[in-house]
């Protein structure tokens, strides 16, 4: 048993304690800690702008109802100050005087109310000899006891515990409230991107019967009702594709997915991710949309093109984004020429110089982008999109028209890390069921993130698909670009591991 978690109140930490030796005070002198309401007229912030540019030492006669965790209080013979703080962040001064509230509710302030308590105060609204905006109260009341103290800026909480503890984080630290709120802000710059575009958006399913539309190991599952293994989402490509043959020739899905992979910076098991598909465009008008949502994004959030990350360090996402070539890429970090038909023995040779340890099961694709991301990852820093990779790892992907061996997809790097990929898509049903028999070999030799093969997808192909411009971009990596965090600082709530004792 945890010190933090333990089986009697004789076990608890002195601070934790005391608190619910307050609450069983409250509950013994007949007040209710935890009331099933509390007066409130107005929110803070709707107060501060009512009141704007107040003079100093001001009464304005208002009475008000207001509500707000305590994150500051200072207790004095007569008078007692206290800072409220609503979920924005917006904060107001309480001041109660002995002569306004009377000498038990004083007492009772002092004594039973802490740093983290959530009350209402009524009173009228003042401002202080300093210029405070505050309420000035006549009466209040608790509207829920916090038994646990709030960190403090001596030891303030760790990344581990912030992400453990978001609702903490979230009280404590502006930094937290202002990337919760981030994130709506894109999601609606995005949504009204891709509707002034003329794009549907649909959902699809999260429990598949096979995985596939990406080479990701997925999570597995199992159906009681149906009596059978289901996949979690790795991707929704072959579902919104399914669209495109319908008639829906502009749909995109903001979705959550799946990955039974490993975790870092830019990695997380579950995430929130776009994909768009646009019938009769292709690799170049994809492109040019992605761009669009990217810097409309940055416009939404900050005002500017220009992004201002957490660090202080500014990211210029305007204008166009240059394009370099992968092999090229290769080419110029290995110091030789390096192309889609370079053989395998001789990239083998290029990544033991490296240092990259390398797995007998990757296929001539994956060797040459595991020394791509080697030699020039780091290096991406403005955005860029890297062009035409190799087609035995694209396996939706259409041939490039001009190179051999090279699928006509990009992806668009920023801080050096892929934000977005994007595709020619293969509307060949012969030759993408040859693509996807050839996947489900490799993982019948034990490729865990090759495809299946989906005859209901391949059927559907069959009908006749249009030619399309394909894109996937994650959202939880759209916000690092914004901000120039970690992916678990992006996302509210990341996977973490159980505590333990």
């Amino acid at each position: 048993m945890s010190k933090d978690n333990p089986s009697t109140d004789e076990e608890l930490p002195e601070q934790l304690r005391i608190r619910r030796e307050k609450r069983a005070a409250l509950i013994a002198d007949g007040s209710e800690p935890y009331p099933v309401s509390v007066p409130r007229t107005k929110s803070l912030r709707e107060v501060r702008e009512q009141h704007a540019g107040l003079a100093i030492d001001v009464a304005t006669g208002i009475i008000e109802s207001l509500t707000g965790r305590i994150i500051f209080k200072r207790d004095t013979g007569k008078l007692c100050f206290a800072t409220l703080r609503e979920g924005d962040g917006t904060e107001i001064q309480a001041m109660l005087s002995l002569d306004k509230v009377g000498q038990n509710s004083i007492d009772s302030w002092k004594s039973n109310i802490d740093l983290g308590d959530i009350v209402s105060v009524t009173g009228e609204i003042i401002t202080s000899k300093r210029g405070e905006l505050s309420v000035l109260a006549a009466s209040w009341k608790l509207a829920s006891k916090s038994l646990r103290p709030l960190p403090n800026d001596h030891k303030p909480m760790s990344e581990e515990t912030r992400v453990r503890m978001r609702y903490v984080d979230l009280i404590v630290r502006p930094e937290a409230r202002a990337n919760a709120r981030l994130r709506p802000a894109v999601m609606k710059s995005l949504r009204n991107t891709f509707a002034q575009a003329d794009f549907i958006e649909v959902e699809t399913p999260m429990l598949q019967v096979m995985h596939g539309g990406a080479t990701a190991r997925p999570f597995k599952s199992f159906s009681n009702a149906y009596d059978m293994d289901l996949y979690l989402r790795i991707a929704p490509e072959l579902f919104l594709k399914r669209c495109v043959v319908g008639g829906i020739e502009r749909v995109f899905e903001i979705n959550r997915n799946f990955r039974n992979e490993g975790t870092d910076s830019s990695h997380s098991p579950e995430f929130a991710m776009i994909e768009s598909y646009q019938a009769y465009g292709d690799w170049r008008s994809i492109g040019h949309l992605t761009r669009t949502l990217v810097q409309e994004a940055a416009m939404a959030v900050a005002g500017s093109y220009v992004v201002t990350h957490h660090d202080g360090r500014q990211m210029n996402l305007g204008g166009d984004w240059p394009e370099i070539s992968l092999y090229e890429a290769i080419s110029k970090g290995v110091g030789q020429s390096v192309s889609a038909l370079t053989p395998i023995a001789e990239l083998k040779t290029i990544a033991k110089k490296l240092g990259i340890k390398t797995d007998p099961q990757w296929i001539t694709g994956k060797l040459a982008e595991e020394i791509f991301e080697h030699v020039a990852v780091d290096q991406l820093i403005a955005p860029t999109f890297v062009m035409g990779f190799p087609l035995d790892t694209s396996p939706l992907v259409r041939a490039h028209r001009e190179l051999p061996g090279v699928a006509e997809k990009w992806d668009l790097y920023v801080n050096g890390f892929e934000l977005a990929t994007g595709y020619s898509e293969l509307i060949d049903p012969v030759i993408q069921r040859e693509r996807l028999v050839e996947q489900s070999s490799l993982g019948a030799k034990g490729d865990m993130e090759a495809m299946q093969v989906d005859e209901d997808f391949l059927r559907a192909m069959e009908y006749g698909m249009p030619p399309m411009g394909g894109m996937g971009m994650g959202v939880d990596r759209l916000l690092m670009a914004l901000t120039g965090l970690g992916i678990r600082e992006t996302i509210l709530f990341p996977l973490v591991k159980p505590e333990t004792d």
